[in-house]
């Protein structure tokens, strides 16, 4: 959820949502999911590992279609080339024709604005590609630098639980930031384990996300906190994420 009009580096642990399900739907969005991690290949279909779906005109559909239903929302759209795959021919052009008007340009002083000053641009569209250029300043999409996390490949919520407080205690507070941080509270099917399959797995960390926000809080680091993210968002880490964001708005956390 996109908080009230303040600074963009300014928003909340939760203002931000993000759900890396390979297709975003409106259903998702109107749910609070305001971060798209997209995954592509060559052909401009959407995919993830050996996954492989429909065309990347089906999710700008969907994120436009939430756009015109909605006044003030903005999203901060990732779109990468997947490991292994090379990127799409001209696909920076593709993404700045398709979304046009929406995009906020590549500026780091967008940190210093109030979302009514960024209006009426809505989307801020991270690119990264394998080999192709990296966005410049100035242009309508933004490099890799300004979406950033520390991943590891874990099966085990408590691993990942871990490393992800360890990663964002390094961090500093959002206010002093020039970059969103994401903090992922995913675990993924790993070769040695006999649970192969990515929802059972994922769905082991969901009854962490709670605990995580209050011992940011507890250890200091809630001021850290920008974008949670999760897979398969349910309804209570949606509940956590709105409270938390509106005890924030209005001063009681």
């Amino acid at each position: 959820m996109i908080l009230q009009p303040i600074r963009l580096a300014s928003h909340a642990s939760l203002g931000l949502l993000l759900n890396d399900n390979p297709c975003p739907s409106t259903s998702s969005l109107c749910w609070g999911q305001r971060v798209i991690d997209i995954r592509v290949q060559e052909d401009r279909k959407v995919c993830h590992g050996v996954l492989v779906t429909y065309s990347i005109d089906v999710v700008i559909k969907d994120v436009k279609k939430f756009l015109s239903e909605t006044q003030s929302e903005i999203i901060i759209l990732e779109v990468r080339t997947e490991f292994g795959h090379e990127d799409p021919p001209e696909f920076n052009k593709y993404l700045e024709e398709q979304l046009g008007d929406y995009l906020v340009p590549h500026d780091e002083n967008v940190f210093e604005k109030t979302i009514a000053e960024v209006l009426p641009k809505r989307v801020i569209c991270v690119w990264k590609p394998i080999k192709s250029p990296q966005p410049k300043t100035g242009s309508p999409l933004w490099s890799a630098g300004y979406l950033r996390d520390n991943w590891i490949n874990t099966d085990l919520p408590s691993t990942k639980f871990e490393s992800n407080m360890k990663h964002l205690s390094e961090q500093q507070p959002v206010t002093s930031r020039k970059y969103f941080y994401r903090v992922e509270n995913i675990v993924t099917p790993v070769a040695d384990n006999p649970v192969l399959c990515v929802k059972p797995v994922t769905e082991r960390t969901h009854g962490f996300a709670r605990l995580f926000m209050s011992q940011c809080f507890s250890k200091g680091y809630a001021d850290r906190l920008q974008i949670f993210s999760t897979d398969f968002i349910d309804q209570d880490f949606v509940d956590a994420c709105v409270g938390l964001t509106c005890a924030r708005v209005e001063g009681r956390a």
